[in-house]
C-alpha cells in the first residue's frame, strides 16, 4: 500500500505569497536538476497556499523515504518547514483528492 507523509513548507514572517512561490520554484527546480530520484518521491502539491502560524505555507505529499533528504535540502536552502510527523500517514486516495495537484513524473 502506498503511504505518504505531509510536508508543510513555511514562508519567512512577512514574506508575500509571490516571493515565497518564487523561492519554492527555485527549490524544486534545484531538486529536479540535482536530486531527481528524491524529486520523484514527491507525489502531490496542495492546490492552494495557506496560512500556518502567521506565515504563508504550502503542503506536499511525499513518500516516507524522502522525508529526511528533503529536510536536509530545505534546511540547506534556508527554507523553513514544520516537523514532519512520520506517524501521520496518508493513503493514495487522500493524497489524490481534489485539494491536491499530482506532480507528473515521466
Amino acid at each position: 500500500m502506498d503511504e505518504f507523509l505531509c510536508l508543510t513548507v513555511l514562508a519567512e514572517p512577512g514574506e508575500t505569497e509571490a516571493a515565497f512561490k518564487g523561492r519554492l520554484v527555485e527549490f524544486w527546480t534545484h531538486m529536479l536538476r540535482t536530486r531527481p530520484d528524491e524529486y520523484d518521491l514527491v507525489y502531490a502539491e496542495a492546490k492552494t497556499f495557506e496560512m500556518t502560524g502567521g506565515s504563508v505555507s504550502r503542503q506536499y505529499m511525499i513518500r516516507p523515504e524522502v522525508a529526511e533528504p528533503l529536510e536536509r535540502e530545505l534546511s540547506g536552502r534556508k527554507l523553513r518547514f514544520e516537523p514532519i510527523d512520520r506517524d501521520d500517514t496518508y493513503n493514495k486516495a487522500e493524497a489524490s483528492s481534489s485539494e491536491w495537484f499530482q506532480i507528473p513524473h515521466d
